[in-house]
């Protein structure tokens, strides 16, 4: 086996002569790429080592974007002024980076007005066209018709 590390005369040894090398220094042998040809192995720390990784995970966890989804609930009915209101915080919502999921909620027989829900979220679509793209057009899931937008990239 080929032996690296940073403690110990890179070469190839047997595997014995690998783990009395390791047993000498008071580390762990740990094979590296056991598919090449010879395997490689490294003298470390095991538990120093996991504790390294973990933490290097964890920093990469925590760097990671998370994505909002903010909701926004209409009825098939929505007034002028109750919508340009709704539309406003939709906007601030994807400037703020959260994605949007805006929908219909049809009431009782409010069902019949398929049609307008869908008219309103497609006017929503086009009042925010600026701030985001349509991830998912309106879709009629039950007693709701959803419709998701995705914020534009920051230029």
């Amino acid at each position: 086996m080929r032996l690296v590390g940073d403690n110990v005369e890179m070469g190839v040894y047997t595997v014995q002569e690998a783990i009395k090398m390791a047993e000498e220094i008071g580390l762990d042998l740990v094979e590296i790429s056991p598919k090449a040809d010879p395997p490689v192995c490294k003298i470390i720390d095991y538990k120093k080592f996991l504790y390294e990784k973990k933490k290097r995970e964890k920093a990469m966890k925590a760097k990671a974007s998370k994505v909002v989804v903010k909701e926004i609930r209409f009825g098939p009915n929505t007034d002028d002024h109750d919508y340009e209101f709704k539309t406003k915080h939709a906007e601030k919502f994807l400037k703020d980076g959260a994605k949007l999921k805006a929908y219909v909620f049809f009431k009782g027989r409010s069902i019949v007005y398929k049609d307008k829900g869908e008219i309103l979220l497609l006017r929503l679509a086009q009042d925010l066209e600026d701030y985001g793209k349509v991830e998912q057009m309106p879709k009629l899931e039950g007693k709701r018709m959803t419709m998701f937008i995705a914020p534009k990239a920051k230029k």
